[in-house]
């Protein structure tokens, strides 16, 4: 299974559920395991493994179709999305001059230990001054990543060239972790307190607040952050 046929089942679900496609990720992602699998059978992995690969495959492609989705109406600011492996696995000298800055704009200081990028899913910045105005990690559940998250937003927030940069969090929630607001799981009070909030792609009921929303406040929420 490629990209492309997740793009098209996106479509799909889009011309059913129109703006509330967002509520159906996680069916979405039922859908395409089920086309992954069928294509895996023809090629196993080695050791046989379907859930691993499928893990590894639902993982990269979740952030690229976010990506997907806020891509147009992030450019409609002025912003751009890149996705952070590109930064991360590129060498500066293999970049573009325009994202060699924006490289430069998010790396973290480690004194003697060196320079390094922070490990985020998707950079969203201003392609006129190189600025980087928030940074995204994506992943079905919070627990994989989400106290990683909340270590990089008290690192950026520590130097005065990326303190300004918003650190959020984007999820189907699987697990629901971001359902209730109190008594708060150990996942929410780390967005609560240590992240700038997480953005919901789900039809479950979720006790939201400041920091903890639906998806589709996001982009209302993106443009509030660059008038200020």
């Amino acid at each position: 299974m490629k990209f492309n046929d997740l793009i098209n089942l996106f479509k799909k679900y889009e011309q059913k559920y129109n703006k509330e496609v967002y509520k159906y990720i996680s069916k979405l992602l039922s859908e395409a395991k089920e086309i992954h699998r069928k294509d895996w059978e023809k090629q196993p992995t080695p050791n046989g493994d379907h859930e691993q690969s499928w893990r590894a495959w639902k993982g990269k492609n979740l952030e690229k179709l976010i990506v997907y989705i806020i891509k147009n109406e992030v450019e409609k600011m002025g912003l751009k999305v890149v996705e952070g492996n590109i930064l991360e696995r590129t060498e500066s000298k293999n970049l573009s001059e325009e994202l060699n800055l924006v490289k430069r704009n998010l790396l973290i200081d480690y004194g003697k230990f060196g320079a390094h990028l922070p490990d985020v899913d998707i950079i969203i910045y201003d392609p006129t001054t190189y600025k980087v105005i928030a940074v995204i990690s994506s992943k079905v559940t919070l627990r994989a990543r989400i106290a990683q998250t909340g270590y990089w937003k008290l690192k950026l927030s520590q130097d005065n060239v990326t303190k300004h940069i918003k650190v959020f969090f984007i999820t189907p929630d699987e697990d629901k972790t971001l359902s209730i607001k109190k008594p708060a799981k150990k996942g929410r009070a780390i967005v609560e307190v240590d992240t700038d909030g997480a953005y919901v792609m789900s039809e479950e009921n979720i006790e939201e607040s400041k920091k903890v929303k639906r998806f589709e406040k996001f982009i209302s929420d993106l443009k509030r952050i660059i008038k200020k």
